[in-house]
């Protein structure tokens, strides 16, 4: 397929209308080739304020407000069909901005498609709950849509992260507010496009497009706004988290990870070694999940080292839109920058680097942001680039003797999103699952998510979890009605006025 092309600057979204706004433009580069892929009007502060209000009208609309669940069920898999006709459309976008391979881009498509349809389905059947009496009165709990929820994501992911905000909380009955990355700002006003061509009424989902410290703050601080979703950095998560406390309002934050992916002795060797290669080297290793760290167990380490450093070396690194590539250019050249400043902070840590470590020496990629996929020997899981997320092409491995030995190390980070655990033995596996601080756990396999089971972390990778039903619930609030059933009035106070 022929690559879009840009044309002219590409405005933002407010209620039904696409404004170029007052903050002027921004652009989106091919990290591939450091082509421009887009030129993208930059939301200002009085654009997000029109934005919050127009998805405050929305909420009071009664074409929204007054809508069943079942209808709104309706809208969404109609939203989905037009995913479906466009997906090619989509990836194609997705890798242009953030240089994502052609094929996970197409993949993603798809599992939009499937989360739209998914919240279609739960929308209807997330129900009131009548509470045992305690006296004479019939007691029930609602849900109701929390508001005017902001929604600002990241740039690694954005077709399948941006779905699985959408979904849920237009599902629920919200209107949304959607800031995506300026790294990959398009797929947003794609999905803005797509719900005005579904039927969603005006306001029900904006899209302002900007930097996070001037967008993303403002939309943050809006008082109209009653909730904030947010995928990405910790330190990013920790100033959201800081404004949505002063302002007391929820905040649902999924953030970063260093997981451990772990392989002990009996593991079947090959499956290990394949699922610690994919686990941090797909999508370049910008994922949350990606398992950064690699434990072997000490009786198996130099033999599993010495063949995961033959498969990494034997992975294609190249343009996105080759079927051979496993690894494409990371998803801009600033990103390339800072992930080169932790290989050269490694190698002062003392780190060995067993393969890769510098941009690859092909030619005809000079022109992107390309690296090459790395394996970092650490002799102790202290080392900053142990600690610290990378979120690039860069493995950790590590030795380990036995259990105890393994979940020390294994939950002596700050973050907790997910790990993997290699073994033929179950029971161990699950033994240790139960001891490592992660909301995911994968046995015998790595980055398997499907959208009903809950996703989200431990300690400082976020609060929340999305996916699932109650991925649904963290966008409603709970309301708690008392149908009196006395004839008598209230016993008080203790005179009569009568």
């Amino acid at each position: 397929m022929k690559r879009i092309q840009p044309d002219a600057i590409r405005p933002f979204l407010i209620g039904d209308e696409w404004s170029f706004g007052k903050g002027g433009a921004f652009e989106s580069v091919n990290p591939a080739d450091g082509s421009i892929a887009a030129v993208i009007a930059e939301a200002g502060g009085d654009d997000v304020d029109a934005a919050v209000g127009c998805a405050q009208a929305a909420l009071d609309d009664p074409r929204w407000r007054d809508l069943r669940a079942h209808r709104r069920g309706r809208l969404l898999d109609r939203l989905a069909d037009l995913i479906e006709r466009d997906s090619e459309r989509l990836a194609q976008i997705q890798t242009q901005d953030n240089g994502k391979t052609i094929a996970e881009s197409r993949a993603q498509a798809a599992a939009s498609v499937e989360m739209f349809r998914y919240y279609a389905a739960v929308s209807e059947v997330v129900e009131s709950e009548v509470i045992p009496q305690r006296g004479n009165y019939f007691s029930f709990s609602l849900y109701e849509p929390v508001g005017v929820v902001a929604a600002i994501t990241p740039w690694n992911s954005p077709i399948t992260l941006e779905a699985q905000k959408l979904a849920p909380a237009l599902a629920a009955g919200n209107a949304v507010v959607l800031k995506s990355s300026e790294v990959t700002p398009q797929i947003g006003l794609e999905y803005g496009r797509l719900a005005l061509e579904a039927g969603f009424p005006p306001g029900v989902l904006n899209v302002v497009t900007g930097f996070g410290r001037s967008t993303g703050v403002a939309l943050v601080s809006h008082p109209g706004v009653d909730m904030v979703t947010f995928t990405g950095g910790t330190a990013s998560g920790r100033e959201i988290a800081k404004i949505a406390g002063e302002r007391l309002i929820p905040a649902m934050l999924e953030l970063g990870g260093k997981s451990p992916n772990i392989v002990f002795g009996d593991a079947d060797f090959e499956h290990a070694m394949t699922g610690a290669v994919y686990g941090v080297f797909s999508n370049a290793g910008q994922s949350c999940i990606a398992g950064s760290r690699i434990f072997v167990q000490e009786d198996i380490y130099d033999r599993f080292v010495a063949r995961l450093v033959e498969a990494t070396k034997a992975l294609v690194v190249g343009d996105p839109h080759d079927s051979r590539t496993a690894v494409a250019p990371v998803a801009s050249f600033q990103h390339r920058d800072r992930i080169e400043s932790y290989l050269e902070l490694g190698r002062r840590e003392g780190a060995k680097v067993l393969c890769g470590g510098a941009r690859p020496p092909d030619p005809a990629l000079a022109k992107g942001a390309y690296l090459q996929p790395t394996v970092l020997e650490a002799a102790d899981n202290g080392l900053r680039v142990a600690q610290e997320e990378i979120f690039g092409p860069v493995a950790c491995v590590l030795r380990f003797r036995d259990e105890e030995d393994l979940v020390r190390q294994a939950n002596d980070t700050v973050f907790g999103l997910a790990c993997a655990i290699w073994t033929r033995d179950y029971k161990r596996a699950f033994r240790i699952g139960k001891r490592i601080k992660a909301g995911t756990i994968w046995i015998n396999t790595y980055k398997l998510t499907m959208v009903n089971m809950p996703f989200g972390g431990y300690k400082s990778s976020g609060v929340g979890r999305e996916c699932g039903i109650q991925g649904m619930k963290h966008y409603m609030a709970q309301k708690s009605v008392y149908l009196n059933l006395d004839e008598d009035r209230i016993p008080w106070p203790p005179i009569n006025f009568q």
